[in-house]
């Protein structure tokens, strides 16, 4: 059943804002459920920012609709939409201790103050800090700050949280602690929230949806791994992850496959429908799912001879590069259990499962994946 227009804490209706003769965001369109975590993923400048705040109510549309909990908000300030929001740089204020900055959307609301204490403790509790209340934001480190900024924004009950990049300044072993942190909370909480990132490994660990942005304009919104192993275009499949992405011309076509060939490269691929010989198409390979073996079964399904042009050992797994005819194609494995890993100059046999090669639709010849 499809959901009623209540059932979403958020709906955008092809919002549209332009800075001067520069269009940031271009017909948005989206819909977030209660509970739901939603990420806008994208490069710099692709809009995603200005569409987060749109929301929060720091910038108004020029065209379209917001609509926050069914009622339209184009024009309602920002105090008014039940919003909690964690900025990039945390924005704490250094001359508040840590219970201060907590409580401050609680004392703005004359809260009690026995409210206000359990409250401040509740959050602590929850961002795992407890007994730091009197410590000032420059005693604390990074991840620290970044709790206490997001147990200020979580502590009024927000119906919707807005995070804005706040984990783009931690350092990368953080930067992992945080994403499991924060999906913790909001498991937890099962607060409504919109996360802003350019980083692919956030929005496929937290998220339970992500929106790719591009020049203002949403490719697609879908599952992380939906969004991984399906994208919809070449775009949204070189910025979410590595690939090996391929130009061919068609040989042949039968029962939804195709016999692709690109220079010297044969194999075969599932195919979009009403694809013909001679027609060209794009198609991508992860490089999770290049197969090596050792060149003894040159009979292998979709199997084709290597050479072993680097191999880069990197603790899990090592990244090969493989010269394939003309191309050069990438390939991840896990070190073998026994025996040694391929060396450069080594011949390989690789196996392109045709199940995990993805066909994209071409926009001139009006196929449909």
């Amino acid at each position: 059943m499809a959901p009623e227009a209540s059932d979403y804490v958020l709906r955008l209706d092809d919002v549209w804002k332009a800075f001067q003769d520069h269009s940031a965001v271009r017909g948005v369109s989206l819909n977030i459920r209660g509970g739901e975590f939603l990420t806008l993923l994208g490069p710099s400048g692709c809009g995603k920012t200005t569409s987060l705040n749109l929301v929060a109510g720091l910038l108004h549309p020029d065209r379209g609709t917001i609509f926050l909990r069914g009622n339209p908000a184009n024009t309602l300030p920002p105090r008014r939409r039940g919003l909690g929001m964690v900025f990039q740089s945390w924005a704490l204020f250094p001359h508040l201790n840590v219970f201060d900055n907590i409580a401050y959307g609680l004392s703005v609301r004359s809260v009690s103050g026995a409210e206000i204490r359990a409250r401040v403790a509740e959050m602590l509790g929850l961002v795992r800090l407890p007994g730091i209340e009197r410590k000032f934001p420059s005693q604390l480190s990074g991840g620290m700050q970044q709790r206490v900024a997001l147990a200020r924004a979580l502590i009024t009950r927000p119906d919707l949280l807005l995070l804005d990049e706040p984990l783009s300044n931690l350092d990368a072993a953080l930067r992992k602690e945080m994403q499991v942190e924060l999906r913790r909370i909001h498991s937890e909480l099962n607060v409504t929230t919109l996360l802003v990132t350019h980083s692919q490994e956030e929005a496929l660990v937290m998220s339970d949806r992500i929106a790719v942005m591009r020049a203002g304009r949403i490719e697609c919104v879908d599952t992380p791994k939906r969004v991984y192993e399906h994208p919809p275009n070449r775009f949204v499949c070189a910025f979410l992850g590595d690939a090996n992405i391929l130009d061919c011309e068609v040989e042949a076509v039968s029962a939804g496959e195709a016999m692709l060939r690109r220079k010297g490269l044969r194999f075969t691929a599932e195919v979009p429908a009403g694809l013909r010989p001679g027609q060209r198409i794009t198609v991508a390979i992860r490089p999770e799912n290049v197969i090596l073996h050792r060149p003894i079964a040159p009979e292998a399904t979709n199997g084709v001879d290597a050479i072993v042009r680097d191999a880069i050992f990197k603790g899990s797994h090592i990244h090969y590069e493989l010269v394939v005819g003309e191309d050069c194609l990438q390939a991840l494995a896990p070190p073998p259990i026994d025996g040694e890993p391929f060396g450069p100059g080594e011949r390989a046999r690789v196996t392109l499962p045709k199940r995990r090669i993805v066909a994209f639709a071409s926009e001139e010849e009006g196929l449909s994946v």
